[in-house]
C-alpha cells in the first residue's frame, strides 16, 4: 500500500485518549448546573466496546465460530501503540537512504548468502515452480523478518487479532480493510492452520497483522500461502521452505516475469531533463541509451525493446533507476518505494553485485511528518493535486512536485526537502 497505504499493507492515535475525554466530557455534563437530578442516563457505551461487540458478530456471519470470535475479542482492549505506528512507518518517514542502508547491511548480505547455501536445494526447486529467482525471494525474507530471527523476539512480535480489532476501530480511513484482515485471521484461528507456541493460543506478527517468515496478511495467507515441504500445513510461521515458496507463488500471481530482474542503477547524462524520470512513463531501454542514460555498472542488456521507467527517488543529485516491470511487482508486496528499493538491492548485493554508484544527497534536511503535511497543503492550495495531506511522499505527490518545481523554473526531479519547502511558504 503510496501515498495511502500498504501500506502496506503493509496506515494504521491512540484511542485512550479519546475515551479518557470521553469519559471526562460524560462526568463534566453530570456535575453541569442546570441539568436535571432526577435518575441519571446510564452511560453510553465507549466506543471501542461498541466496535468490539460489531466485529464479534460480523466475524460470526463469516465463517468464523462463534466461540471462537468470542474467546479472541470479548474483553480485548485496543493497543495505543498500534495506532501510534501507523504515523510513524519507517518507509515514509525516514530519508530512504537511512530505510535502505538500514537493512542492506554487511550482515544481512552475509547471513542471506548463508541462506542460499543452506536452502539451495528447496530454492532452486521453488525457482522451477513459481519462476522467481532465488535472490529476490531471500532478499525478501531477510528485510520482512531479517530471515526470521524476529520471529522469536517476544518484544517485537505482537498479538495479531488485538492489532487488527485496534485497526478496525481506531482507523476509520481503513476500517473495512482492517475488518477483513481481522477475519481472515480468525479463519486462520478456526481452522489451527498456524502454531500458537509463542504466545499460547495467540497468533503472532507484526503491528499491523502481518504474519511469518515473509510476513503475509491473513488474507494473502488465505489466497497465496501453499504446504511446499509437504507435511500438511501451509506453515509461513515455522517452515522458511513453505515462507519462501508462498512469497513465489504471490509475486507469480503479480505478474513477476522470470530473468528480467528489478531493473538498476543508471547514469544520467549532464543537463538531464529531470521531468523525464516521472515514475510513469515507460519508455525501451534502447529509447534511454538514446536520451543518454548507461548502466552504473558494466551489465548486459539482454532485450532493448523491454519498457522502463525512470526515477530519481532523491532528486537529481542522487541515485537514478531504470525499474522494469518486476519492479512494479514488489512495489505490490509494500507499495512505499523506499521498500521496494530496499528488496531490490539486497537482492542484487546477495548476488554479488556491488552497491550504489553515486552517494545520496546526506547533507539534506529530510522533512518531518508535519512538515511533509504542510507541503502537500500548500501544493493542493496552488491547484497541484499531492493526493491527499497525509505526511506520506508518494506518487501524487511527487507528481505534484515536478509540476510546481517546472512552474518556478526548478528541476523538475519531484524530489521533496527542506530547501523547495521553504520556497514555497515564501511565495504567495
Amino acid at each position: 500500500m503510496d501515498d495511502r497505504i500498504m501500506s502496506t499493507p503493509k496506515s494504521r492515535e491512540g484511542r485512550h485518549t479519546g475515551l479518557r475525554a470521553l469519559r471526562l466530557g460524560i462526568a463534566a455534563l453530570a456535575l453541569a448546573p442546570g441539568l436535571a437530578v432526577a435518575a441519571p442516563e446510564p452511560a453510553p457505551t465507549p466506543p471501542f466496546e461498541t466496535c468490539r461487540t460489531d466485529l464479534i458478530a460480523w466475524a460470526a456471519a463469516h465463517d468464523v465460530p462463534q466461540p471462537v470470535a468470542q474467546a479472541q475479542l470479548g474483553g480485548l482492549e485496543p493497543n495505543p501503540d498500534v495506532l501510534a505506528a501507523t504515523r510513524n512507518q519507517g518507509e515514509f518517514v525516514r530519508p530512504i537512504w537511512d530505510y535502505i542502508e538500514a537493512s542492506v547491511t554487511p550482515a544481512r548480505i552475509e547471513a542471506g548468502q548463508r541462506k542460499l547455501a543452506e536452502l539451495a536445494t528447496p530454492l532452486a526447486a521453488i525457482e522451477a515452480r513459481y519462476g522467481v529467482d532465488r535472490y529476490t525471494l531471500v532478499a525478501f525474507w531477510g528485510v520482512e523478518s531479517t530471515y526470521g530471527t524476529v520471529l522469536d523476539d517476544l518484544a517485537v512480535v505482537k498479538p495479531v487479532v488485538r492489532s487488527l480489532a485496534t485497526l478496525s476501530c481506531g482507523d476509520p480511513s481503513r476500517a473495512a480493510y482492517w475488518r477483513d484482515e481481522l477475519t481472515a485471521a480468525l479463519q486462520i484461528l478456526a481452522r489451527d492452520e498456524a502454531p500458537l507456541d509463542k504466545m499460547p493460543g495467540v497468533l503472532t506478527g507484526s503491528w499491523a497483522g502481518a504474519m511469518g517468515h515473509t510476513q503475509f496478511m491473513p488474507t494473502v495467507y488465505q489466497q497465496h500461502a501453499v504446504d511446499f515441504d509437504g507435511d500438511g500445513k501451509r506453515d509461513i510461521w515455522t517452515s522458511a521452505t513453505d515462507a519462501l515458496a508462498s512469497t513465489a507463488n504471490y509475486l507469480r500471481a503479480h505478474g513477476w516475469r522470470f530473468g528480467e530482474g528489478w531493473g538498476y542503477e543508471v547514469v544520467l547524462p549532464e543537463g538531464f531533463d529531470a521531468a523525464l524520470a516521472d515514475e510513469t512513463t515507460p519508455r525501451s531501454l534502447a529509447a534511454w541509451r538514446d536520451l543518454g542514460l548507461k548502466p552504473a555498472h558494466d551489465r548486459a542488456i539482454p532485450d532493448e525493446a523491454t519498457q522502463a521507467t525512470l526515477i530519481l527517488p532523491a532528486g537529481i543529485r542522487g541515485p537514478a533507476f531504470l525499474l522494469r516491470p518486476n519492479f512494479a511487482v514488489i512495489l505490490r508486496y509494500n507499495t512505499a518505494l523506499a521498500y521496494a528499493l530496499t528488496v531490490a538491492q539486497l537482492s542484487d548485493r546477495l548476488r554479488g553485485d556491488p552497491g550504489f554508484s553515486r552517494d545520496w544527497p546526506r547533507g539534506d534536511r529530510p522533512l518531518s511528518g508535519d512538515e511533509r503535511r504542510d507541503l502537500q497543503s500548500r501544493l493542493t492550495e496552488r491547484g497541484y493535486a499531492s493526493g491527499g495531506v497525509d505526511g506520506k511522499i508518494g506518487p501524487k505527490t511527487r507528481a505534484a512536485l515536478r509540476a510546481y518545481q517546472g512552474s518556478v523554473g526548478l528541476p523538475a526531479d519531484g524530489y521533496a526537502d527542506a530547501a523547495l519547502l521553504e520556497r514555497i511558504r515564501a511565495t504567495p
